[in-house]
């Protein structure tokens, strides 16, 4: 059975339709003049507002007469797409503005979807007719729900069922036939935008069995945008343009940053249709991948930076574009793939470190250890781990890593734990958490004389995790040491 009628109505629900029109435009030609009235405001203020994502941008303010009569008008039309008029109560309802911009309505606040009238704008009149049978298609639809949840035996819930289908695939035909009735209007091209890929079923050999497991997600990404046209920027000025766009990203393409890149040039591109829509993308998927607490989304940040948002990007000041220039210059050596920059750093013995425990003058003595570079670390997998003694998280976390690393020592894995706390008052906490915890075996590192590793490898907040693999490419980073035991097992077990 396929859910036709919720997935058609929870537009409407999510839309509070409210009004009832009195009479034609008296004025033609350019602009906009919308005439109005709402009997229930007297003398308050009514708001335009152009529709963006869940929120709007006020376009022109009303002031309603003794008798509710009000008017929107300028000179120069404004953009097509979705618009709300906002009411003094709160509560809204909704407009297309298509070509035709000169139209009337008027409403009864008792039933502000129902009692809803146009006059003048055949789009807003099949938009409230579309609204009206979807209402009451929703109804029926609830109240055969109720009773196949009470049916009281399978012949009833059959039935019900049936009913049910039956229900989806009339209102399913209204819909297309709406669509195709209106086209040429923006009215058909967001209703066309609302309706979702019918997926096939899987193709089965002779036996029944499915020949690939895979076939319905492929075609459903494939197909995802059949309905809806990304470069339209008529349908950004509706609450459903990010909602489908951010889908794709986060549900549909697979989390992985080639792929990612690949999707986010392509809808980048199609968005060039217009400058405020290349605007919108650019920024909403800058913003999105900046932010993402995903592993390996900086390589998404980094290429939308660098390709799209540092050359083109000209609404952003020059100040903003020189530290996006400092921040992709400094991520770009660590992102995933990449081979971990050398760093020389100075080994601690763990003989040292016992010798302090009853030597106050050893353990303040910054002047010990032994100089190394990290690459000469030889392990099939490596480590690098910056923590301080009296952080926070690295005081939950540093335990955990030593457990982690007692686990998989035998296969070989190195862990170099890099306490970033300089000076005397540095290398005393680094000692007493040490011997305290006994991290001992794995390598503890410092370095007293040059901090520069910090910058290198982005250590603004600790702890700070990479894996490394026997090439020191950085396979995983910025990750719980469980998770980084899982991964490491997982490529130890694969031969990798």
């Amino acid at each position: 059975m396929k859910p036709i009628i919720n997935a058609a109505l929870l537009f409407l629900i999510t839309l509070p339709v409210f009004a009832e029109p009195y009479a034609s435009p008296k004025e033609s030609g350019e602009g906009y003049l919308i005439q109005f009235r709402i009997k229930a405001f007297k003398n308050d203020t009514v708001i335009l507002g152009q529709r963006f994502n869940q929120s709007y941008i006020r376009k022109d303010t009303a002031i309603l007469d003794g008798s509710g009569n009000g008017v929107f008008k300028g000179k120069e039309p404004l953009p097509q797409g979705m618009y709300l008029v906002y009411l003094p109560d709160n509560k809204f309802f909704d407009i297309i503005l298509g070509e035709d911009q000169h139209f009337s309505f008027e409403n009864d606040t008792s039933n502000l979807l129902a009692n809803m009238k146009v006059s003048g704008s055949v789009e807003n009149e099949v938009f409230y007719e579309y609204q009206n049978y979807l209402s009451n298609k929703r109804e029926e639809a609830l109240t055969l729900h109720e009773k196949l949840k009470n049916a009281k035996n399978p012949s009833d819930s059959v039935s019900y069922k049936n009913q049910l289908n039956t229900l989806n695939d009339e209102v399913q035909k209204y819909i297309d036939k709406t669509i195709e009735d209106n086209k040429g209007t923006f009215l058909s091209v967001f209703l066309r935008a609302l309706q979702d890929v019918e997926v096939p079923e899987s193709p089965r050999d002779e036996n029944g069995k499915i020949t690939d497991s895979m076939f319905q997600y492929h075609y459903y990404k494939a197909h995802y945008f059949d309905n809806f046209d990304v470069s339209d920027v008529r349908l950004l000025r509706t609450p459903i343009y990010e909602n489908k766009i951010m889908t794709y990203i986060d549900k549909v393409v697979i989390q992985i940053p080639d792929s990612l890149i690949k999707e986010a040039d392509w809808l980048i591109e199609k968005s060039r249709s217009d400058p405020q829509l290349f605007r919108y993308m650019l920024i909403t998927l800058f913003n999105h991948f900046a932010q993402s607490q995903i592993m390996g989304m900086d390589a998404l940040y980094v290429h939308i930076a660098e390709k799209y948002y540092i050359p083109e990007a000209t609404w952003s000041d020059q100040e903003f574009i020189t530290k996006l220039k400092d921040r992709v210059a400094k991520l770009k050596p660590i992102l995933l793939g990449q081979v971990a920059p050398d760093i020389q750093l100075v080994r601690v013995s763990d003989d040292h470190m016992i010798q302090t425990i009853d030597n106050e003058e050893l353990k303040k003595n910054p002047y010990v250890g032994e100089f190394f570079q990290l690459h000469d670390v030889k392990a099939p997998y490596l480590i690098l781990y910056f923590w301080e003694s009296d952080c926070g998280h690295c005081k939950k976390q540093t335990p955990e890593l030593y457990e982690v690393y007692k686990r998989l020592k035998n296969r070989g894995v190195e862990v170099v734990a890099v306490h970033i706390l300089g000076g005397e008052e540095g290398k005393v906490k680094w000692i007493n958490a040490v011997n305290e915890k006994g991290y001992y075996d794995w390598i503890n590192a410092w370095n007293p004389y040059d901090f520069s590793y910090k910058t290198i490898y982005d250590v603004s907040a600790t702890p700070a995790l990479f894996v490394l693999d026997q090439n020191k490419k950085i396979v995983a980073k910025h990750i719980a040491p469980e998770q980084a035991e899982q991964i490491i097992k997982s490529l130890l077990d694969s031969g990798k």
